[in-house]
């Protein structure tokens, strides 16, 4: 019996729903193709996950740690207002790489003269 967004596996409940959705279409075609239902779900499930996840990351938002002519300032790449400044690029990676993080961004960070120094969180 196919599952739908409303009958599914009770172990994909607690995905989240755009992965279940897409383990839901991956599981259903690992059945039409004979699949055990156990394995099905459980191929289905780290597919959707991978899946989903890779695409995320094509999607991720670029930030970037610049100077300016008196301070430090971590700014979206397309943003022209600064997210946070602070006078030394020390005290601002302090706040920019877990702002970065938590936002699931990427991180470009620049020296003094405009040349890329580091990207992290790739």
């Amino acid at each position: 019996m196919p599952w739908s967004k409303n009958d599914y596996p009770d172990s994909m409940k607690n995905l989240e729903p755009h992965v279940r959705e897409k383990a839901i279409e991956i599981a259903n075609a690992l059945l039409r193709d004979d699949y055990d239902e156990g394995r099905a779900i459980s191929i289905a499930t780290a597919q959707a996950r991978r899946t989903v996840h890779e695409n995320d990351e094509d999607n991720r938002q670029m930030y970037k740690v610049i100077a300016r002519e008196k301070d430090w300032a971590l700014k979206k790449s397309d943003g022209e207002r600064a997210i946070f400044s602070e006078d030394t690029k020390e005290s601002l990676l302090k706040k920019a790489k877990p702002y970065v993080n938590e936002h699931n961004g990427i991180l470009a960070i620049y020296q003094e003269n405009g040349d890329l120094e580091d990207t992290l969180y790739k």
